[in-house]
């Protein structure tokens, strides 16, 4: 289940230590689709301090970042509505990976290959600590949510559904 092995840098491992930002680093064995439940699992978290990092667009095909809870679920509806687009759409995973730079179920949302908006819901900025994809599949970091504000420039937003 869950390793003590270290891994090399990271997009976002490389980003966050430009900006001196403090994180602890979780490796765990990645399974296929078995999301931020399976992480939180293997790594004994609580699902909802687990944060997944989804590639979005809106009608125009423009990307965004959304975080959400591992145990919770995003309203494209209501994420729509929040920051003013007609719909919000996930990217196939071939376009995520072109706009993110990182694999599907690896993806961080630190060290972004294509600059876009990040929306994060507003519970997770509540954390006294999130557990956060660090840019590879099976390797969470452990920071402070308000690096997703100060360091990010992170929208809040209220668009969860419970899953």
């Amino acid at each position: 289940m869950a390793k003590k092995t270290k891994v090399s840098a990271t997009p976002a491992t490389v980003w966050l230590k430009q900006l001196s930002v403090t994180f602890t680093e979780h490796v765990y064995d990645y399974v296929d689709h078995g999301g931020a439940n399976w992480a939180a699992e293997a790594l004994g978290l609580p699902p909802h301090a687990v944060v997944k990092t989804l590639i979005m667009q809106d009608e125009r095909a423009q990307p965004l970042c959304v975080l959400m809870h591992g145990d919770r679920e995003v309203s494209t509806k209501a994420l729509a509505r929040e920051i003013g687009v007609k719909s919000v759409v996930p990217c196939a995973p071939e376009v995520a990976q072109r706009h993110s730079g990182y694999m599907v179920g690896g993806t961080s949302p630190f060290g972004l290959k294509k600059a876009m908006p990040v929306f994060v819901h507003v519970s997770v900025l509540a954390l006294a600590q999130m557990f956060i994809n660090g840019g590879r599949r099976g390797y969470l970091l452990g920071l402070s949510p308000q690096v997703l504000t100060q360091q990010l420039g992170a929208q809040a937003v209220d668009c969860a559904v419970a899953e």
